[in-house]
């Protein structure tokens, strides 16, 4: 029997859409009422970005002034890392939630840049730290002084003696490193422990109270309401309350996104909670969004790998499946998710201010990191890049040296670089910076460029349905996007030798030089993609 075709292939999984999908959830599938559908998101670290008044630090007048830069890049939101007062340069211990960090300016500024992000239609989400405060927090501060203090229910006590064996027993997890739960009072080793599921300075608030439920819910409706954000990525979201109480997780994050939603009905709610598929999938009722961690790792692997793989997190770390490809796990957890909540979208990404840079995991390899961005820029969901991905900016833990300085100008020309640490891995030594890279068609920051607007003109990336094509070659990446009854070929050369491919009908190159393409085919060259559309 003659091979199947690369176009019979297709008319038959056409056929399978068809009859499994009616017109209407076809054509709406994926189209998320809380979010631009097709939207690309930035995250920014405040301190990192741009110096508007020359102390080193950058601030929010700053971010104000590079606005435009994210319009041209062709942002529609950004995600900003944490923006309230806090003792610590990360700032994920906060002080008061109402207020801005005097580093980074006013309330009045920040109302400011939200007005001029939404002036250029760029939604703004801001980090919500609300699984622990700051121990210098008042809250905590009065907690401590004793079993009668005003705020001693806020937070979650127990007694030395009965907490014994779980204080010796606290393993690590993927997303903290700290062995101890509880914690004495400074000074007074001798009574109640708070529990602080990340460190001392950090302590958990108590959840099981409804005054401490409702106080969230009054500074979440601030910040929608009075300061006019769009949403919240929510921090830690897996540890409201400890793992053996994860279903009332999850029906506190139901009760928190409708109680934001009494105030903004379409308000975008985002939530970190590093594990499994299967243990994020309960979690979804409650966001608009869960970010992707097995999908990042999963893209970075097969890129460093030059074969598809598929990545899973659990309690050992990452494990590595050889016999399958992430795109099928794509829509298996898509079916699941959409089953809880028909609104949700992933959130993609390939590395966060918790993680090494993207460029260092893929060995400084400006093509291998085009590639990378290629394969996440045309899979559905809502793509986040991490400041300065676009440049290659590298950076490895520990974690200040993944939140460097980005690099705007050479460094005698860079008057809003800022100077709040000294960069070991992001350096004009090492990457040209971002006025450079615009003079050069071949830049990393030209390509990302190039691809997000390829994602905007054809919204089949973004909003349309994939399904894995398997092709004897593992040294290929191909998926098929559907929409609206039309069908896209995207193929990767995850190797570093030219690879062929049988292509029947081809009616237009999307994306790919069309000396790549012949009667026989596509020989595509090492580390580059393609999308093509056929008859």
């Amino acid at each position: 029997m003659k091979k199947l075709t690369l176009q019979i292939v297709l008319f038959l999984i056409s056929l399978l859409v068809l009859f499994s999908c009616n017109e209407q959830l076809e054509n709406n599938q994926h189209v998320n009422a809380e979010w631009p559908a097709d939207g690309i998101a930035y995250e920014i670290f405040v301190q990192s970005f741009y110096d508007s008044n020359g102390d080193g630090i950058g601030d929010i007048p700053g971010m104000t002034a590079k606005l435009d830069y994210l319009k041209e890049l062709n942002v529609d939101a950004v995600w900003l890392m944490p923006i309230m007062p806090s003792p610590s340069y990360h700032k994920y211990d906060v002080v008061d939630y109402k207020g801005i960090d005097p580093a980074y300016g006013t309330m009045d500024e920040f109302k400011q840049f939200v007005t001029e992000a939404h002036s250029r239609n760029i939604k703004v989400i801001i980090d919500f730290i609300i699984n622990h405060t700051s121990s210098q927090h008042p809250w905590f501060k009065n907690a401590k002084t004793g079993p009668d203090s005003k705020y001693r229910d806020y937070y979650v006590w127990a007694n030395k003696d009965s907490i014994a064996q779980q204080i010796a027993k606290k393993e690590t997890s993927f997303d903290s490193d700290n062995i101890t739960q509880w914690h004495a009072v400074e000074g007074d080793t001798l009574a109640d422990h708070y529990y602080g599921f990340f460190y001392g300075g950090m302590p958990d608030l108590n959840f099981d109270n409804p005054t401490v439920r409702n106080e969230i819910y009054s500074i979440g409706r601030y910040w929608l309401q009075d300061v006019g954000v769009d949403g919240f990525r929510m921090d830690a979201a897996k540890h409201i309350y400890p793992d053996d109480r994860a279903e009332d997780n999850h029906a506190f994050w139901t009760e928190f996104k409708q109680e934001m939603q009494k105030i903004k009905p379409d308000v975008y709610i985002v939530g970190e909670v590093w594990a499994n598929a299967k243990t994020q999938a309960p979690f979804v009722k409650g966001f608009s969004a869960l970010f992707n961690f097995d999908l990042a790792f999963s893209i970075l692997e097969s890129v460093n790998r030059e074969k598809v793989v598929t990545a899973s997190i659990d309690k050992h770390g990452w494990q590595i499946d050889s016999t399958q490809s992430f795109i099928n796990k794509i829509v298996s957890n898509d079916n699941i998710y959409q089953d809880v909540n028909p609104y949700y979208t992933d959130a993609i990404f390939l590395s966060n201010h918790d993680q090494n840079r993207a460029m260092s995991v893929l060995g400084n390899n400006t093509e291998k990191a085009k590639l990378a961005a290629a394969i996440m820029l045309t899979l559905p969901g809502t793509p986040y890049i991490y400041y300065g991905e676009e440049i290659g900016m590298k950076g490895m833990k520990p974690d200040e040296n993944i939140r460097e300085p980005f690099l705007w100008e050479p460094y005698n020309n860079d008057i809003g670089r800022t100077k709040w640490i000294t960069p070991v891995y992001s350096t004009d030594s090492t990457l040209n910076p971002l006025s450079i890279q615009k003079l050069d068609s071949n830049s990393l920051f030209s390509y990302y460029q190039k691809m997000i607007s390829v994602r905007i003109e054809q919204p089949i990336l973004a909003l349309g349905d994939i399904s894995q094509l398997t092709l004897d070659n593992k040294n290929l990446l191909v998926y098929l996007r559907h929409y609206k009854g039309d069908t896209l070929v995207v193929i990767h050369n995850l190797s570093k030798n030219q690879q062929k491919m049988v292509l029947d009908n081809l009616k237009e190159i999307i994306l790919g030089d069309s000396t790549w393409f012949s009667d026989q085919g596509l020989e595509i060259p090492a580390y580059k993609s393609a999308i093509v559309k056929l008859d």
